[in-house]
């Protein structure tokens, strides 16, 4: 049996981000991961002032603004006219008000960048968690290949379909299918036929569903599209990235939207097809010597684009609680990062169900402006 005072559940962009985090604070996390390899998987990821902040404070400022997008605007148009409703700048006027990049990257290369900065020995592949057993002095983890790990405190960054959320919460936590789906992929932009996607990231609104389109790569090369639409009741819903969709159904879907849309999606070659299901927040996050973070506490609708920069904002604060805490007591730490960034999680979290962020004139402050390495933590973490 393998023992360690602290393991991570879930080396997804919130597990990873948060074993680097404790590592600038001397905490050093084991984590385990049920997938056997990881995949560069096919999803745009947009990362406002605040989740670059984090990725600054993690060093991996430099190597991302040297691969990723960075759009000259937030774009929004009328989905049948082209029409701007509004267009927030980006670029360098968000620079020099939040003193970081937005940028448009492919998750995929967000997710190496994390997984580099850990040791090879901090990370267990193909570990599937089917058990979790907690006592006064730890937390025992059974694993689908029969390894039993012992822990002094536990992490769960599993997401979405978190095991240790119902041993958290129990039952009562329940996902909520919005009537809505979702189609996504990345493509060449070699292959977009007649059309220029521009500089911006730009979502289209229709009366009834909306597709956001941008670049994720530097160079511009790579090309990304996310749609919102209203589904079939009879649709076996599912709450996956990883299901293919009909791209015949999907166009045809947006056939009214203007000609751009159109040609981007006759540019695509394949798609992934995903039901949007949205929670409320959670009544705790954490019992005993369990925590949960990112999607696993606090799993979101798409519509701010914000679920891996609350992961991210979740992994620094979390680091700093336990960092000022006692290790071998985290009751304390682990309630200081829930009373810390659920009031703002919640608020994500119900901004994204309305969906209506920046269609028209927002100022995102409030949002971009936050700073986990600097927020007041809520109490003292040694209390």
């Amino acid at each position: 049996m393998e023992n360690h005072s602290l393991v991570i559940l879930g080396a997804g962009i919130g597990g990873l981000a948060t074993a680097a985090a404790l590592q600038r604070f001397g905490i050093q996390a084991v984590v385990y991961e049920q997938t056997s390899a990881f995949a560069r998987l096919g999803a745009g990821l947009q990362q406002s002032p605040n989740a670059m902040r984090v990725l600054r404070g993690l060093g991996l400022e430099q190597r991302l603004c040297a691969t990723a997008f960075e759009p000259r605007s937030s774009l929004n148009r009328d989905a049948y006219s082209g029409s701007v409703s509004n267009e927030h700048p980006l670029g360098r006027a968000v620079q020099e008000r939040y003193g970081a990049p937005f940028l448009a990257m492919h998750r995929g290369d967000l997710h190496q960048a994390l997984a580099d900065l850990l040791p090879a020995q901090q990370l267990r592949l193909g570990k599937r968690l089917v058990a979790m057993e907690q006592d006064g002095d730890g937390v025992t983890l059974r694993f689908a290949d029969g390894a039993v790990v012992r822990a002094g405190a536990v992490i769960a960054a599993d997401g979405v379909h978190s095991l240790v959320r119902d041993a958290v919460v129990g039952s009562a936590e329940s996902a909520r299918f919005t009537g809505r789906v979702a189609y996504r992929t990345t493509f060449a932009a070699s292959q977009l036929r007649g059309v220029d996607i521009g500089a911006s990231r730009t979502k289209w609104w229709g009366e009834d569903r909306h597709i956001v389109i941008y670049y994720v790569s530097a160079a511009m090369d790579e090309v990304y599209f996310v749609t919102s639409q209203p589904e079939k009741a009879d649709w076996i819903t599912r709450e996956s990235w990883s299901s293919k969709g009909d791209l015949d159904e999907l166009r045809a879907s947006f056939e009214s939207f203007h000609a751009d849309v159109r040609a981007v999606l006759a540019s695509a070659s394949e798609v992934h097809k995903w039901g949007i299901f949205e929670r409320d927040p959670l009544p705790r996050w954490c019992s005993g010597r369990v925590v949960l973070l990112g999607d696993a506490c606090h799993p979101m609708t798409p519509y701010m684009a914000s679920g891996a920069a609350m992961a991210l904002e979740d992994a620094v604060v979390l680091s700093r609680c336990l960092e000022q805490g006692d290790l071998g007591q985290p009751t304390a730490a682990f309630m200081a990062f829930e009373a810390t960034r659920k009031p703002r999680t919640s608020r994500v979290q119900s901004g994204s169900s309305a969906n209506g962020w920046m269609r028209n004139q927002t100022n995102p402050d409030w949002l971009y402006g936050y700073d986990a390495w600097t927020v007041p933590l809520t109490e003292t973490v040694a209390s």
